[in-house]
């Protein structure tokens, strides 16, 4: 429906309804979906869904991030500002365990083990997180990972106290439990409570949350802040804090509406839900397209993970969550992340501005994720993917080059910095976030759980692969190591130019339907559908015949 104001003598106002059919058409047509309002032979409509962007719903797509993904974010960078002060505590806590300095080998593999772990315990989150969320739902599952979080920020915080380095260890694999479990439960709650003309900017919440992690962690590790020897510990103590924000928060907002309707069978639950995330109370529209995907699912229980592999019927939604996510963590820009001092030391900068010039790229990072958050809704998810990964290779091509002549030309070190923002900003333009987007939006409600277990395996598995072989690709490449990830980037977006179909302003039903002809599969025809809406229809003017009966006999 559209609310249309017609002034009335200049004076007064009157509000009446047209139908959605005739205005939609004419909206279309004018190509006018971002304006409040618009003026047409003297009235104003104002689109209803202007109407949906709620502060329930903002509330739960930001502190539902801060306690997930800005945590996740906030571990990738917090680790690099105290390497120094962490091997020194290493080898401290050995003279004082066996009256000898530890050998240069042994911190080096007690390092390494400290940092790879995160992604080690990021896996075991993945996998657990399907039979979590099946007991506990979705914003229950967020809730109870706020206690990793929590646990795992008391052992970071006191292990130099108690002169273990086995706390900071363990913390470290807790901390990935959570990272592991939050990039599953997130993008799944944030894209079943919003509204289909808003789920891409606010799945966005997730990236941008991400990169202010990032970003965060570099600003709270500079010397002049938390970076020192003395204060270090404070970096991990921070963890909590996200964490108790969330949890002050998020009981008091509604859980997903359609784990409700389709899991827990609570139509009342999920009526209400509906109504606080969407600001409306007539939602018969949205409970509607639930109980048309319900009725359109083979499978209403969750389905298992062998389940979803076997299933013909999205085959192609998970060969391209496998590649779009595989392509997530190995399109280069962990290398950069993880080596980036290294890169602007053999690139010519001094060792006094470092910290700094790596600060500037989390802030570059963090502003193209919120650009990428305002357009997305206009421009697509898949122009933003290609875009980006396609930017990533043409820029990390000319890294490439930079780096070959940076001996020979004075000022080629700032070009190959230039290169490393761009390569960023590309990668935070759209595959910084949409695959988790896409995880979401290409499966129907039962098969959801096990394809974000699926992708966030894959997710992990590629994430520790990079770091565990990216140094190895550079002792034996050199400067044109970078090419290997070009390679990846170009592949992956031929892959999503031929396979990907456009998922902006559409319903799970029609994602799912767009996939139909790929996998081999029928594809409803329209009096398939109209009689699928007309037993809805019938099912729920019976439900509201047999309460209203039970009023009167009452």
């Amino acid at each position: 429906m559209w609310c249309v104001v017609k002034p009335d003598d200049h004076t007064s106002l009157f509000l009446y309804f047209e139908s959605q059919a005739l205005i939609s058409m004419v909206f279309a047509h004018l190509r006018i979906q971002a304006l409040h309002f618009q003026r047409l032979d003297g009235m104003y409509y104002i689109p209803n869904f202007m109407q949906s962007l709620t502060a329930c719903l903002l509330c739960a797509a930001f502190f539902g991030s801060l306690g997930s993904s800005f945590l996740y974010g906030y571990n990738l960078s917090v680790v690099n500002a105290p390497a120094l002060y962490i091997k020194a505590f290493y080898n401290k806590t050995w003279i004082e365990r066996y009256g000898e300095p530890i050998s240069a080998e042994t911190v080096t593999l007690l390092w390494s083990v400290t940092v790879s772990i995160f992604s080690i315990g990021g896996l075991f989150g993945a996998l657990s997180a399907t039979l979590i969320i099946k007991v506990l739902g979705r914003k229950g599952t967020l809730l109870l990972n706020n206690s990793f979080a929590v646990i795992a920020a008391v052992l970071l915080s006191l292990g130099e106290m108690s002169r273990s380095f086995e706390m900071l260890i363990i913390g470290r694999l807790i901390m990935g439990v959570d990272s592991g479990i939050a990039l599953s439960a997130l993008p799944m709650y944030l894209g079943e409570i919003s509204p289909k003309h808003f789920r891409g900017m606010i799945g966005q919440f997730n990236s941008i949350l991400i990169c202010l992690g990032v970003f965060t962690g570099q600003v709270l590790g500079m010397p002049e802040l938390l970076g020192q020897e003395s204060t270090w510990i404070y970096l991990f103590s921070f963890l909590a804090l996200p964490a108790m924000l969330q949890l002050c928060v998020l009981p008091f907002l509604p859980e997903s509406p359609r784990y409700l309707l389709m899991e827990r069978r609570d139509e009342a639950g999920a009526e209400k839900a509906f109504q606080r995330f969407l600001g409306k109370k007539d939602v018969s529209q949205e409970l509607e397209e639930v109980h048309m995907e319900a009725r359109a699912q083979d499978k209403l229980h969750t389905v298992s993970v062998l389940q979803l592999l076997k299933s013909p019927a999205v085959r192609w939604q998970l060969i391209t969550v496998i590649v779009t996510m595989a392509c997530y963590q190995l399109c280069g820009l962990n290398a950069i992340w993880y080596y980036t001092n290294g890169i602007l030391r053999e690139a010519g900068f001094t060792e006094s501005i470092l910290p700094y010039i790596t600060l500037s790229t989390g802030a570059i990072e963090t502003l193209a994720a919120i650009i990428s958050g305002l357009v997305i809704e206009r421009i697509g998810r898949k122009p933003l993917l290609i875009f980006g990964f396609f930017s990533m290779a043409v820029f990390f091509s000319l890294l490439t080059v930079f780096l070959n002549f940076q001996d020979r030309v004075s000022w080629m070190p700032y070009l190959s910095y230039v290169c490393i923002l761009a390569v960023i900003a590309s990668f935070c333009s759209g595959p910084g976030g949409i695959p988790f987007i896409l995880t979401g939006e290409l499966f129907e409600q039962s098969y959801r759980p096990a394809a974000f277990m699926i992708a966030g395996t894959v997710n992990w598995l590629s994430n520790f692969a990079v770091g565990l072989l990216f140094p190895f690709i550079q002792e034996t490449l050199q400067s044109f190591s970078f090419l290997v990830f070009v390679a990846v980037c170009i592949l992956g977006s031929i892959y999503l130019y031929v396979v990907l179909p456009e998922t902006k302003n559409k319903t799970f039903m029609d994602i799912s339907q767009s996939f139909a002809k790929i996998n081999k599969m029928p594809i409803p025809s329209p009096g398939q559908e109209m009689e699928l809406v007309l037993s809805i229809n019938s099912d729920m003017n019976g439900k509201a015949q047999d309460a209203t009966k039970m009023q009167t006999s009452l």
